[in-house]
Order: C-alpha cells, then structure tokens, then sequence
C-alpha cells in the first residue's frame, strides 16, 4: 500500500504543480492519520518516510518527566518518568523525547481510503496557496484567458492554473463573450478565500489603459516614454498624458505610431473606446490647455490654494471643451487634479464688469466719493481700503486728474474708515465674549471671527469640535477645505486635545 501511496503522491505533484517537500510532508500527515485508528488517537506518533522506496517507519515519541506529579503528566502514553526512560537511555534529561519504534503496520481499505483523502486535502490546500501567491504577485497585470460559462452576466473565466470572475460591473457595455471566446483582462484584485483564491478581473479600471499602452509601445515598455496620469470613461473615452525620457523622441507619436496603428490596437482591444493622448507638462496652466483639447484655450486664471482654475475659451469652443455629457472637462480634471470652470470671453468681460463696479461702489460708500473718482481709482488697479490708505502718497496723486490735496484728502478719509471699522469689529468681539486665541489662528481674519462667534463658536473648543462641513458653511467661500480642515486641527494643538 505504501507504494500505493507514493504513486498517487507522485502522480498529484506532477499535474498540481506542487512541490516534493509538500508532498512528502502530506503523506507523512496521511499515514500518521492511518496510525493513530490503529495505536490510538492519543499517542504522539512520529512518521520517518523514505520518498525513494515509499516505505516507512513508525516511532511513538514520549516526553520525559520527573514523576506523576508534574505538571502537564497525561499518562504512559505521552510521557515517561525519568527513572524508566534511563534504562533505556542513560544521557536523557528532562524534558527530552524518546522515539520507540512501532511495529509496522499493515493498511486496510479504510485505512488506506483515510489516508488518500490526507493526500488530497493537503495537496489541495498546498495548491490554493501555491495559486494565491502566484497571482497576488501577478495582481495589477493583464492576463489571457478562456471563457468557461456566463451567468446571470458575471462572466467565469480560465486562465489555466486558476480560476477568475469578470463581474458585470467591469465589463463594457457593448461587449458580449460566449463560452469558449478569448478574453483580455486587468488582474484587479486578488482575495484569499476558504474554497481557494478569487481572482476579480476588470476591464473597466483606468489602470488597464497603461497596460495596453505598454504591450503596444515599446517606447513606454523600456522606458523612455513615461505614462503619468489617466482619465477613463470606460468605454467612451480616455485621456493619458505622457512624457518622454529622450528630447529626441516624441511621446504622443510613439503612442499613436505610424497611421495611427499602435493606439488603434489599444482602441480595437477596448471596443473602439476614443484614446485622447495629451503630452504632460510641469507647468498645470499648459497641462490644463493640453488636457483640454480639441478645444483651444484663450487664457486661464488659476487658484493655487484652491487647486482651481478657470479657463476662458470663445464662443465656439465652450461646447467642445466641455464635451458630450460634460466628458472632456470631467476627464481633463480627473487627468491634472484640478477644479476646472470653463467660461466664455464674453462671460468673463462681464465678470469683471460686475467686479469692477462692485468695488467702485464700495469706494463710493465708504470714502465718500462721487462716481468718476472712485472709477479712476480702480481703473488705476486700487481694489481694497487699505490699498487707498497706505500707497505712497506721490504715486495716488500721480492718477490723472488728482493733485496732493487730493490725494492726502483720500487717504486720510480711507485711514479713518479703516479706523473707524477695527474700533466697531473689537467692540462686537467684546460683546460676543470671543476667545482672543481664536482671532490669533492662521487664516482667520476678524470678519470670520465674527462670523463664527454669532453662530455660538466662541471658545477653542467650540471650534475645535466642529467638523469640516459644518465650519465650512459658516465661512461661505471665506477658506477652501483644505485651510479649514487645518484650522480646526490647529484649534484642537492649540486647546491641548492632544497634550495627553
């Protein structure tokens, strides 16, 4: 039987895969099982295989104790007194195991069917792992592999050693397999589970994109052109940005190769999804430009705190740029990483009509002034109060039409508002009973302060314990989420939430 045994052993290692040792430790494990139905489930059996011949040999091991009394003594089964066990061995100590041989023994039909079903559950539990480690290395790849069946339009597929799963989720939508049809996919995620690994296929994630891009480039395969981002709406469109290595080499060509053949391989293997390739650029205010074509920008204003840039186009373009659904503005933000507003020259003109009148007026308030001297002021770039207050005194009266006096007439009006203000905002914090540790927070100013203080925020630990949704409501557009999830962290240092 033994030889049995090492055939059926010899036979699972050569189509499992696995390796001899796991082999040899199984049927070690299964004639162990065997024994212990015949000398007793509670003997501590030791197996000795020979892997050449298949024979082996059976030792009970018994540990050596001092006497009955000790702690742990379960008996002459498992254990032997130290008196005893010197007869046979006169160096042992205590604690030591001593191997007696066992007789051979003979399998039975149930013995030898336990000891098969040893083989096989090792063998299989060798082989999951084996599969596991295999593709979890392989997670983030494309693999080929063959339909096995579609259900309910999850689609089951072999790739050979293994088995993977190609959810409805991540397929796109105007492709259909059948059984038997060859499948392309993105190891996208690799679970270990108790029936064995799950390997979840995609073809839908953005990061399948590169790796197409890769098998049909070798510039991008050794290197010298670098894929840098990627923007997908699967099976619609993408957009990559890429950049090279080499000034000699030209990134978006060597994507798009001769007659456009290398991008279409990637187009065909993705059911003719349209491939933007964009060259990326250091610089986000090009990069934005470059994400956003076909359309052609006229200029951009950005945002750098904010993350946010608006991007002003013609008339003709604002369709183009925005694209089908809003897809082209949506791509391009998700390509650079920034908040992207699209609007017309028309449209902008306006925007700072509105603005320049709006500061115009506020000057006419609150200097007193009539409605030429105030447009003067901001056509000569004048935006604030404290801009009018504190500008040297030569260069106010140099506007056409203002002389010295005037000059020092507005600054003096502008000064005594700026006055006039601070006295009224520390008056309303003193009534408010506001903690002066709040006004001396990075990016608050008194406005803020007050705003938060007339919704019931007045102390660090009113602040501190607000959230960032909740803060930023009470702010308006007074900070970005970035400057309001520091400022509460700040709140929290400076109130000693984290001293302990």
């Amino acid at each position: 039987m033994s030889v049995e045994i090492l055939q059926i052993a010899e036979q699972l290692a050569r189509e499992k895969g696995i390796p001899r040792e796991i082999v040899i430790e199984a049927m070690e494990d299964a004639i162990r099982t065997a024994s212990k139905r015949k000398y007793g489930a509670h003997k501590n059996i030791q197996v000795v295989f020979d892997p050449k011949t298949g024979a082996f040999k059976l030792n009970q091991l018994r540990e050596v104790v001092e006497s009955e009394e000790t702690e742990g003594y379960e008996g002459p089964d498992t254990h032997m007194l130290i008196a005893d066990a010197r007869k046979l061995n006169p160096s042992v100590k205590i604690g030591d195991f001593l191997a007696e041989s066992l007789p051979p023994m003979e399998f039975g039909r149930i013995a030898a069917q336990t000891a098969k079903q040893v083989i096989v559950q090792k063998v299989r539990e060798a082989e999951r792992t084996s599969v596991y480690k295999e593709y979890i290395d392989r997670q983030g790849q494309l693999v080929n592999g063959l339909v096995k069946r579609v259900e309910r339009n999850n689609i089951y597929v072999d790739l050979g050693r293994a088995a993977a799963f190609l959810p409805h989720e991540h397929q796109l939508f105007r492709e259909h397999y059948r059984p038997g049809d060859r499948i392309r996919a993105y190891i996208h995620e690799v679970r270990d589970v108790q029936r064995g690994p799950q390997i979840i296929l995609s073809r839908t994630v953005p990061e399948m994109v590169p790796k197409l891009f890769e098998m049909e480039v070798p510039e991008i395969y050794d290197g010298i052109v670098e894929i840098k981002a990627v923007a997908r709406d699967p099976g619609f469109r993408s957009k990559i940005a890429v950049r090279s290595n080499d000034a000699h080499v030209d990134p978006v060509g060597a994507c798009v190769g001769i007659r456009g053949s290398r991008v279409q391989g990637v187009v065909t293997e993705l059911q003719g999804e349209r491939i933007d390739i964009i060259e990326w650029s250091a610089d986000p205010a090009v990069f934005i430009c470059n994400a956003l074509a076909p359309a052609e920008v006229v200029k951009v204003v950005m945002d750098e705190e904010e993350s946010r840039i608006k991007v002003v186009v013609d008339e003709d373009q604002l369709s183009l740029a925005i694209g089908r659904r809003g897809q082209n503005v949506r791509l391009a933000s998700e390509l650079t990483g920034w908040k992207i507003d699209i609007i017309t020259e028309r449209e902008e003109a306006e925007s700072r009509v509105e603005e320049f009148d709006a500061i115009a007026r506020e000057f006419m308030a609150r200097l007193d002034l009539d409605e030429e001297v105030a447009t003067s002021l901001v056509q000569e770039g004048f935006t604030t109060l404290e801009e009018v207050a504190y500008v040297p005194l030569e260069e106010l009266a140099g506007i056409d039409g203002f002389d010295e006096e005037i000059a020092r007439e507005l600054r003096t009006r502008a000064r005594d508002q700026l006055l006039h203000t601070a006295l009224e905002t520390e008056e309303r914090k003193a009534a408010l009973s506001i903690d002066p540790r709040i006004s001396q927070l990075r990016g608050l100013n008194d406005t803020m302060v007050i705003a938060i203080a007339e919704k019931g925020i007045t102390t660090l630990d009113d602040l501190a314990d607000l959230a960032t949704d909740e803060l930023m409501e009470i702010l308006g557009n007074g900070l970005g989420r970035k400057e309001v999830e520091r400022l509460i962290l700040d709140a929290r240092k400076v109130a000693g939430w984290f001293e302990s």
